[in-house]
Formats: C-alpha cells, structure tokens, sequence
C-alpha cells in the first residue's frame, strides 16, 4: 500500500507518539503563557482582563488548530518539520508582541496570527490535495481563517475599544467555526464523523500544553520569591503556591488524563469527542492555572493585611476556573458529572463572602486545601474501585 504524501500510517491499536518537533514547537507557548500572566498582572482592570481574555484565545487556537494538523501530518517527514520550525518563528513573534497587542505592536500581533492560521491551513491543503476528504474539508477551513483573517488585520488598524470589538469579532467567528462544521457556501458543512483523528495523540498534545501552563506557574512563583525577603509568610505563600499546583497537576493526570485518552480513542465518533473537550473545553483548566499563578504573584508580594478585590479574584477564581474546566472536559469525554469537583466548586464560592475579611495569605492557604481535599477525595474513590 503506497504511503499517504506527508500524512501520519496509522496502525489499529496503536497510539501515535508525540514527537520531539511537537514538543519543542511547544516552547513558544511557554513565552506566550508567561506573557499572557504578565499582561494580567500589569494591567489588573477590567479593561485589562479583557484584553488578556482575547490573546489567551488567540493563543490556544493557533496552538491547538497545530496539534490537529499534527494529528494527521507526519512531524516526522521534512516538509512538515520545516512548516513547525516557521510556525515557531511566526508564534515567538507573536509572544513578544503581547503585551503591547492593544498599542503600538497590534499590527505585528494579527500580522503573526494570521500567518500562523492561514499559513498552516494552506500548507496542509497543498499537501493532502489528493485526499479528498481532507481537502474539502481544510478548504472549509481556510474559508473561514480568510474570512477572519480580514477582521484581524482591520483591527490592528483601529484603536482602544474599537480594536478590541473588532478582534473579538474575528475570535468570534473562528470560535463559531467548527461548532458550524466550517460549513462553506457551494461545498457544505464536515460532519464530526469527517474527523478522523487519533484520539491519544490529541490527548496527550492537550495534557502537555497543561503541563506548560503549570510550568509557567511555578517559573512565576520561583522568580518571585527569588526577589523577595525570605519571611515566614513568604515561604508559607509559596509553600501554597507550590501545593496548589501539585494540585492541579494530580486531579488532572491522575484521574483525567490517561483515562480520556483511552476514551477518545475507542470512541466510535472521536472527532465529535475532539472537537468539544479539547477545542473547547480544554481551554478553561488552563486559563484556571494561568490566573491562579496571577493570584500567587499577588499573594507573594503582600501575603498579610486584608486581601483587595483583585487579589481575591485571582486567588478564588484561578482554582475555581480550573476546576469547571475540569468539570466540563470529564462531562463532554465520560458523560458523567463529577461530584467531586462540584464539591470543590461548591466550598470555593463558600469562600467569597469572607475573602474581604481574612488576609491573601489565609485565602490562598483555604482554596489551596479545597484542591488537595478533592485530589484526595477522587484517589480514596478510584482506589475504592480498584478494590471493589
């Protein structure tokens, strides 16, 4: 059988590795989180936090429309290493024009996101045109970036509000995207059916980009401490920050992971599983870890006193995000609710009335305790299971 030109051979029963090209185009996305914290943090507004929203999507698109096309294009082959390596160039560029994306450096941040999106849709149109499934259905997609496309480059051309109403405009139309199936006057909509991907691949793509944005998390809280007198509360703020993560990092690997990766991949519609936890609803964990680092940063710097606004937003809402986020992903894979991190969402929002009233060191310690309870409480029950 002759080989499909740039494409992945897929064997029955076997899972696709991620390779080490995947991994270290990932690297970008270590700068592009990091400045996304930063954004946050130097501009603590409404305003602020709206603009950080915006990149952040942007951000995931470019990367996880880029594990989908390493899902079916062989990273190993050289046309689709070289395609990664300009990519990576396109996304430092795109990093280091984040914090200024909503001044003067607008024009290079869509420039670079559009060259990343469309760039990368057409070289996979080129390069599977012969397969006719996937060429109707990246031509669909490339319908949509294009259309895009246009709103991102007006955008950088606009100021204040008005740059921001039209980005979110463009963000808006590809997010649409394939909740529609790119659906594309004259040739149609895809069907999730269309997608055939292989599920632990894709799986483990997303779990690394989790494992970046915790990463980032502890690079944050280590820089931070490094600069500040080593105080009682401060290591204590950071012995916080640090369990908070650990945290995070074992109710996801520990009983998300690996088990959704087994599901995806005996799916008999796995695109349809593809699509909604990892295109979307993945996103929510790692925004979760990105503002609960911004929360630390916060706490390390004024650990006693009573926590302002910002800070009890941060500190609440970055374990809370996470943990919705884990409860959607677990929802859309295993349809079933978790009453574990229901639970912890419950005794976060217990916390709100009281954030005011007790120092950000006290309120970081409390919702970093809810994390290790619920991490705790799933390991009694799977090892329940295991038992039984």
């Amino acid at each position: 059988m002759t080989k499909k030109p740039l494409l992945r051979e897929r064997h029955a029963h076997e899972h696709a590795r991620v390779t080490y090209v995947e991994l270290f185009f990932d690297l970008v996305f270590v700068f592009a989180v990091t400045q996304l914290s930063h954004a946050v943090i130097g501009h603590p507004t409404g305003l602020g936090l709206l603009h950080a929203t915006l990149l952040l999507l942007a951000v995931w698109w470019a990367w996880v429309f880029t594990a989908w096309v390493t899902n079916w294009m062989d990273p190993e082959r050289t046309p689709v290493r070289v395609m990664l390596f300009v990519l990576m160039a396109a996304g430092l560029v795109l990093s280091a024009a984040i914090p200024d994306a909503f001044g003067k450096r607008g024009l290079v941040f869509a420039c670079a996101y559009v060259f990343i999106q469309v760039g990368r849709s057409l070289f996979f149109l080129l390069g599977v045109w012969r397969e006719p499934a996937h060429r109707l259905n990246f031509i669909r997609i490339l319908s949509w970036l294009s259309l895009s496309a246009v709103f991102w480059i007006t955008g950088a051309f606009q100021q204040g509000e008005m740059r921001l109403l039209i980005w979110a405009l463009a963000m808006a139309i590809e997010y649409a995207s394939p909740a529609m199936g790119f659906w594309t006057p004259g040739i149609g909509r895809s069907a999730s059916t269309d997608w055939v991907v292989e599920g632990g691949h894709l799986a483990e793509r997303c779990a690394l980009f989790t494992i970046i944005a915790l990463g980032e998390s502890i690079i944050v809280t280590g820089a931070t401490v490094v600069g500040l007198p080593w105080t009682f509360e401060v290591i204590a703020a950071f012995a916080s920050a640090l369990v908070c993560s650990i945290a995070m990092w074992w109710i996801y690997f520990s009983f998300t992971a690996e088990a959704a990766s087994e599901a995806i991949a005996h799916s008999d519609n796995p695109g349809r599983i593809a699509r909604v936890a990892y295109t979307y609803s993945h996103l929510l964990p790692v925004a979760g870890v990105i503002v609960a680092a911004v929360g630390d940063e916060w706490v390390l710097h004024h650990p006693l006193g009573h926590t302002d606004f910002k800070t009890a937003a941060a500190v609440i809402g970055g374990p809370a995000l996470f943990l919705f986020g884990a409860l959607v992903f677990k929802l859309s894979v295993f349809r079933q609710w978790s009453r574990t991190r229901i639970a912890g969402l419950a005794l976060l929002a217990a916390l709100v009335p009281v954030a005011g009233h007790v120092s950000p060191l006290t309120l970081s310690v409390a919702t970093t305790l809810i994390l290790v309870a619920v991490g705790a409480w799933e390991t009694w029950l799977a090892e329940a299971r295991r038992a039984a």
